[in-house]
């Protein structure tokens, strides 16, 4: 029985994967394309900006290609045009992760009373749309004995909480290890960072959206309008990858406050809370309170059948 001799002129391994590698960026290249002249007309009703600035911002690089020349002069023009928009002198920066530490977060259900304190600090701090109102933590109220999210009332309005036989169990970015989120962006705009926190690169997101379909945790926030923000409500302490203001069309999401945890400080949504629901600390250190309360405590990780391996965990007394 005679074998077939194998083909001379079939590409090699090298070079298949050279063209994937290329079709990849090709991808890339055409989706920020179809994404640049409508990113630049909403850029400008959004914020007024020269010509000049609108051009910068649409043809900027990826934040991890910038040099630090290039994030001087970028966060210089934000801050300008801060200045020009709302009157207020932003100061942007940049802080990077810190070493050997990865960051977690711990929610005690028994104590949270459902005040949404912790929604309206994260607002503040991360300089989120007021009209259209945008909030990072959705306050789930639940029937006390169950943990069925599907029966839980997002929009509850009492006169004093808690309310009789509820529970609240707040929900925001869980900072995934296997971040659905991540792989679903096609253009890699977003990313996970050394110390756990995931990040969006508001320049070169182009608002597909997949990354919100994606989430199983409800976490990720679409501007469909130029986002509204009164000049006195404005942070001017920012992050260029957390709390600087976004623009309309571009995809924004909780990220540990990352301008005050990568200074030694906690989230805003921890400090404001009255009861001490919630905990934060480094997971790699095992005098941590939150490495603690994960080894000691009752703890229930939400939707823990997907496998996205959440830095967020809930536990009770």
């Amino acid at each position: 029985m005679s074998k077939s001799k194998p083909r001379t002129d079939a590409p090699s391994c090298d070079t298949r994967l050279e063209s994937r590698c290329a079709q990849r960026s090709n991808r890339r290249g055409a989706l920020r394309m179809l994404a640049g002249a409508a990113g630049v007309a909403a850029a400008a009703s959004a914020c007024g900006s020269g010509r000049e600035d609108l051009f910068a911002a649409a043809t900027q690089q990826h934040y991890k290609r910038l040099t630090d020349e290039d994030k001087k002069t970028i966060f210089a023009r934000l801050e300008a045009d801060c200045r020009r928009r709302y009157g207020v002198d932003a100061k942007i920066e940049d802080p990077k992760p810190l070493e050997g530490v990865e960051f977690a977060y711990a929610l005690n259900l028994s104590k949270c009373i459902g005040c949404r304190r912790c929604v309206y600090a994260c607002m503040r701090e991360n300089n989120t749309s007021r009209n259209p109102q945008i909030q990072y933590i959705r306050v789930l109220e639940m029937s006390k004995g169950s943990l069925e999210i599907e029966h839980s009332e997002g929009y509850y309005e009492h006169e004093t909480v808690p309310a009789d036989n509820k529970f609240y169990m707040p929900v925001q970015c869980h900072q995934c290890k296997s971040a659905p989120c991540v792989r679903a962006c096609p253009i890699e705009a977003t990313w996970q960072e050394p110390d756990g926190i995931v990040v969006v690169d508001y320049n070169w997101c182009i608002g597909c959206r997949f990354c919100l379909a994606a989430c199983p945790y409800w976490a990720r926030r679409f501007n469909f309008s130029p986002p509204s923000m009164p000049p006195r409500e404005i942070n001017p302490k920012q992050a260029y990858l957390s709390n600087r203001l976004r623009h309309v069309g571009v995809m924004e999401k909780c990220t540990f406050c990352l301008q005050r945890t990568r200074k030694g400080l906690y989230p805003a949504c921890l400090e404001v809370c009255p009861t001490g629901s919630r905990k934060f600390g480094n997971l790699r250190d095992p005098k941590s309170e939150v490495r603690q309360i994960i080894e000691k405590k009752r703890v229930y990780i939400l939707k823990e059948e997907l496998a996205t391996h959440p830095k967020f965990y809930y536990f009770f007394d």
